[in-house]
């Protein structure tokens, strides 16, 4: 199962977001849930460096289906812009988790500063 885990601060935007495991819907290569849910971070991720221009740390370990991403720092306008982008994203993972449930758990937590 694919987990997806949000992290907000205080006024409730995302700071940054950890996906881990394999799906487990089809054989490695052919997996519709690990592709959709693949496009739809890494889509993110490419929104947030050349869209929003937000600097974020990011840590992947694909053998593992680990990826860990967390904003830091940015001016006000990047943010806004880079809360688009995380808020469309989730949208999407949500979307995926509503129609494959057993293969993706998506949950928000911890409330960072």
């Amino acid at each position: 199962m694919i987990r997806v885990r949000i992290r907000r601060n205080g006024a409730g935007q995302i700071t940054g977001f950890e996906v881990h495991g394999h799906a487990g819907a089809g054989p490695y290569g052919q997996d519709i849930v690990c592709a959709g849910v693949s496009a739809v971070v890494f889509t993110a991720l490419l929104g947030l460096r050349q869209v929003a221009g937000i600097p974020h740390q990011v840590v992947e370990r694909e053998e593992e289906g680990y990826l860990y991403c967390r904003l830091e720092g940015g001016s006000p306008s990047a943010w806004e812009r880079a809360q688009v982008i995380l808020e469309t994203m989730l949208a999407g993972l949500r979307d995926i988790e509503k129609d494959y449930g057993k293969h993706i758990r998506i949950t928000e937590g911890g409330v960072e500063p």
